[in-house]
């Protein structure tokens, strides 16, 4: 793509959606022609649950989340996403409304891809459409693989697998600092927050500790090996590593 806003790792991010997976370049920039990038500050309110659904997201950095709120007026997070991921996408599909709401909770630089353009270019080009499908069935499959593992894994394993990504490649020790306040990122590993910060206690005895939302990991390598080998999955905001000394 030939776009002046959108970077070599944006592009890498864009080819790593199964929305776009096996898009040549002049498919992808086709597809994309009317989408633009955007920086959006925490506390930005991205769609409200029933309007109508006419734009999907793809996250460069930052972090997103998605509630429901009751008529009393009670929060219900729905699902977290970060650098890497997309969201909102079924919704245009449906040309209908969003079944959630969505607020940047961290600031989040993002593709914002129009519905309707979008999906005239698809029904243009079949071949398009066609490698959309394939790819989205894949992305099921993986999505099912995912609840499954998180049916199976415990809590900690899931924590310590969410740390070891927040370390990126690094296998010795590291400092990370937390992307979001603990009660989302509880939400974003399926489980309550008393849960995330007892499964973080017992990471103690394998040399994570953690000191408000700095958290300090004397062996990542290990770490990742509990979380059941959790390698980056893009690059959070406000996320720091250095080597730690012997």
């Amino acid at each position: 793509m030939n776009r002046t806003d959108l970077g070599p790792e944006d592009i890498q991010v864009l080819r790593s959606q199964p929305l776009f997976r096996g898009l040549d370049g002049r498919a992808l920039a086709d597809l994309l022609s009317d989408a633009r990038v955007r920086t959006y500050p925490r506390a930005s309110l991205l769609f409200l649950q029933g309007e109508p659904a006419d734009r999907f997201f793809v996250i460069f950095a930052g972090w997103v989340k998605l509630f429901r709120q009751s008529e009393a007026g009670e929060e219900s997070v729905i699902a977290v996403f970060t650098a890497g991921e997309s969201f909102a996408e079924a919704a245009i599909f449906d040309q209908a409304t969003y079944p959630v709401s969505a607020v940047v909770v961290e600031e989040a630089r993002m593709l914002v891809v129009p519905g309707a353009s979008f999906i005239r270019r698809l029904s243009d080009n079949g071949a398009y459409a066609l490698n959309m499908m394939a790819s989205m069935s894949r992305h099921l499959r993986q999505l099912v693989q995912q609840v499954e593992q998180l049916s199976v894994r415990s809590s900690t394993e899931r924590v310590a697998g969410f740390l070891a990504r927040l370390c990126g490649e690094a296998e010795a020790g590291a400092r990370v600092q937390l992307p979001l306040e603990k009660a989302l990122i509880a939400g974003r590993l399926g489980m309550q927050p008393e849960t995330f910060s007892r499964a973080l206690a017992r990471l103690r005895d394998q040399g994570v500790t953690s000191s408000g939302g700095e958290i300090v990991i004397r062996d990542v390598g290990s770490l990742r090996r509990i979380g059941g080998g959790a390698v980056a999955d893009g690059r959070p905001s406000r996320v720091t590593r250095r080597a730690l000394r012997a």
